[in-house]
């Protein structure tokens, strides 16, 4: 899942941001429909014994050189606007950075930090998620001259979650609270769903349809509509379509879909992360000829079967300073696609740091970390 373990919250605090709207107005929670209860099994979040074969495998290219300001930075969503590179970060209470911090850039690589894009967590939070400290994984896009920047609210190791939006016409790097109004939730979890509604991420398809991916653990990565107007759930949507899932108690969490050519791409984070040094997430992919699925890696293996090819090694085992290579997002620009990310630094007591890495695709349309 896209968040911190206490054990390393009293090493490093990351950041996450809350927007400064008028949080006791935030609207109240309303229900929303889910799948049909089915037994699961609780997340553990301890590495795996033995990391799969695929995560033990050659070593990829190093990230660029990045300056200024990059750790602690854990699950970075990032957003390019004009001439300036928005990222935000998962945070909780008592963070110096902040809630759902902000970093910007002009160059990305040299990254300045700004502050919480929020200060406390939004009232509805504190009421739908009893226990909860921190605004985890943020998601940030902007649709029709509106910054939307979801994120998700939770507990180590429980699937009680909510996902939640924040709009804003301005962001504004000097004053990162100024300008956030809080939406409310836009899906929640309880313990009796077989799915955890954590780690968002919005898109939208070829045919102008809007969505999101979200999920970690339980069964899987799950697959909503969203209202294009408002960025909440579409009405009268149906119950969260399954895109991919592993084998309990392996992890399959924090997607992020882009689409490349004729195809969708599904990006997920396998196995640990938030355990420093230990960390033994990597990145995998497949891809769709639809939004909705189903995706297969490049052996034609379902992702609902466990499925995915590996684009970032965990770096385990192979001397790598930066390892538990996850979290990613993708950056798509002219010049080029970028992958930002997160990984833990050995040398820095597993500190969680920003990376930044070129994506080239192979010829018959599969990417490869550079």
């Amino acid at each position: 899942m896209k968040r911190i373990s206490p054990i390393l919250l009293l090493l490093v605090a990351s950041s996450c941001g809350s927007g400064d709207g008028d949080l006791s107005s935030s609207p109240a929670i309303s229900t929303v429909p889910g799948p049909t209860p089915t037994a699961s099994p609780s997340p553990s979040p301890s590495p795996s014994p033995s990391p799969s074969p695929s995560a033990t495998a050659t070593p990829t290219g190093g990230p660029l050189a990045l300056t200024g300001n990059v750790s602690a930075a854990h699950d970075p969503a990032i957003l390019k606007d004009g001439d300036t590179y928005y990222l935000f970060t998962t945070g909780n209470a008592g963070d110096t950075e902040g809630l759902l911090a902000l970093r910007t850039s002009t160059d990305l690589r040299d990254w300045t930090l700004r502050g919480g894009s929020y200060l406390s967590l939004p009232a509805w939070a504190k009421t739908a998620v009893p226990g909860a400290t921190g605004m985890w994984a943020p998601d940030i896009s902007k649709v029709n001259g509106q910054y939307r920047l979801y994120y998700a609210i939770s507990t180590f190791g429980k699937n009680q979650s909510a996902i939640g939006l924040a709009t804003a016409t301005r962001i504004d790097p000097s004053a990162p609270a100024a300008n956030w109004v809080d939406q409310g939730p836009v899906i929640q979890s309880q313990t009796s769903d077989d799915f955890n509604a954590i780690d968002p991420m919005a898109f939208t398809d070829a045919q102008g349809r809007d969505w999101m991916v979200f999920g970690s653990y339980w069964s899987g990565i799950k697959l909503i509509r969203l209202d294009p107007t408002t960025g909440l759930r579409l009405a009268g949507d149906a119950a969260p379509r399954a895109l991919a899932e592993r084998p309990a108690p392996d992890a399959a969490e924090g997607p992020y879909i882009i689409r490349h050519d004729n195809y969708y791409y599904l990006f997920l984070s396998f196995d640990a992360c938030c355990q420093g040094a230990k960390s033994t997430y990597y990145t995998v992919v497949g891809r769709a000829s639809a939004p909705d699925g189903p995706y297969v890696d490049r052996d034609g293996k379902a992702m609902l079967k466990g499925g995915g090819t590996v684009v970032l090694t965990n770096g385990q085992g192979d001397g790598s300073r930066f390892v538990g290579r996850g979290g990613v997002e993708v950056l798509q620009q002219a010049d080029g696609d970028y992958l930002v990310y997160h990984a833990y630094d050995t040398q820095r007591n597993g500190i969680p740091t920003l990376q930044v890495q070129r994506l080239g695709w192979t010829s018959d349309g599969w990417p490869v970390a550079q």
